[in-house]
């Protein structure tokens, strides 16, 4: 992300970035809720004695609201409003948003989003960011917010050639000894995902052009998007029920709908394909790192196992409520974790180290762990 970073040092340099703006013809978003509105549904399943990740019930409440009521033009406004730049990086155009805050001695922090997801699951925690004054925070706790899309996500462009990988593919553990409670219900639940909820991230790093039916059509994709997290069912279910808590029906299909209208199902699939390392292991970080452990991700990662991963662990909090897209579930709680978790930080740097000295956040997805 180096030149991403030159251009938010030198914002005019006409060299480093170029200003984007992209609006989506009425005709993609007619033929999308034409599609929509002719899925061929299967049978009802018959198995009630394994709980289903994402259950037809939930995809027909999601297809019937998406193809008549759900309107992306909210979504698309919030996006335009933003400043948004094109940058070359390695021969691959790097789509990004560049908010810059009022404040004086903001601190520059770019924020990245994993798989399945795009920037729209973090236009929440920007203005939290950028404007803290507004938000109960003190001036002082500022940041100047880039969220770039990863290649073959959203607006940035599709790779051509190998090489672009992301650390993440799966490897199989075998149960250590003497853990504590917290590491024992992290442990149980990452066998749980091992033994269980694998197979899609197995799926797209091996065969990922088989998916191509995901790119065909739009309720193929949603279930694909929405099957892949292991404790959403409950939070999608209280979405189609109308409370508030979470996510709403518009959250999730605004996230869907920019992934569709992008057409990049399976460009953005293809990151699993690049990685050759293994989920949840040490990857060797000695950058100052904070950890915000939310109950409902895949595991709520124990303070043992942070210090140990992160030998420069500068904050740790466990969060009382969220999970794995947590900037998105909840940007209040998650900004308040970045603030948190960046003070300490910007009382090590002197002035002039600022603007260089940039934390990288990844929330939400498999290919942001």
């Amino acid at each position: 992300m180096g030149k991403i970073m030159n251009a938010v040092l030198q914002p005019n340099d006409p060299a480093a970035i170029r200003p984007f703006q992209r609006s989506v013809p009425e005709t993609e978003l007619i033929e999308m809720r034409k599609r929509i509105n002719a899925t061929r549904w299967p049978e009802q399943e018959p198995i009630t004695d394994v709980p289903q990740r994402v259950s037809l019930a939930t995809l027909q409440k999601l297809a019937g609201y998406w193809g008549t009521e759900y309107d992306w033009r909210p979504c698309a406004a919030r996006l335009s409003a933003l400043p948004q730049f094109i940058t070359e990086i390695d021969g691959v155009d790097i789509h990004f948003v560049h908010v810059r805050s009022k404040h004086e001695n903001a601190l520059p922090i770019i924020v990245t989003h994993g798989w399945p997801g795009s920037l729209v699951e973090q236009l929440k925690i920007i203005d939290p960011l950028t404007n803290p004054t507004a938000h109960g925070a003190s001036a002082s706790d500022a940041f100047h917010v880039v969220i770039p899309s990863r290649p073959g996500c959203g607006f940035s462009g599709k790779p051509a050639s190998a090489g672009w990988d992301c650390p993440h593919i799966a490897q199989a553990c075998s149960p250590p000894t003497g853990l504590g409670l917290d590491e024992s219900r992290a442990f149980e639940r990452l066998a749980f995902f091992f033994a269980r909820g694998l197979s899609y991230a197995q799926q797209m790093a091996t065969h990922p052009v088989a998916l191509c039916g995901i790119g065909d059509s739009p309720v193929g994709l949603a279930a694909w998007f929405l099957d892949n997290e292991l404790w959403s069912d409950e939070l999608l279910a209280r979405a189609f029920e109308g409370q508030g808590e979470g996510l709403t029906r518009d959250d999730l299909l605004d996230n869907i709908t920019f992934t569709w209208l992008t057409n990049t199902a399976i460009s953005s699939a293809r990151l699993y394909r690049e990685n050759r390392l293994p989920f949840f292991a040490p990857m060797g970080v000695t950058v100052p790192i904070a950890v915000s452990a939310f109950p409902d991700e895949t595991f709520q990662v124990p303070r043992s196992w942070a210090e140990r991963a992160y030998p420069r662990l500068i904050h740790y909090n466990k969060v009382a409520k969220g999970g794995h897209f947590a900037a998105w579930e909840q940007p209040g709680l998650l900004s308040e974790e970045v603030r948190a978790g960046f003070r300490s930080l910007r009382n090590l740097l002197p002035d002039e180290h600022r603007a260089h000295d940039v934390p990288v956040v990844s929330f939400g997805g498999r290919g942001g762990q």
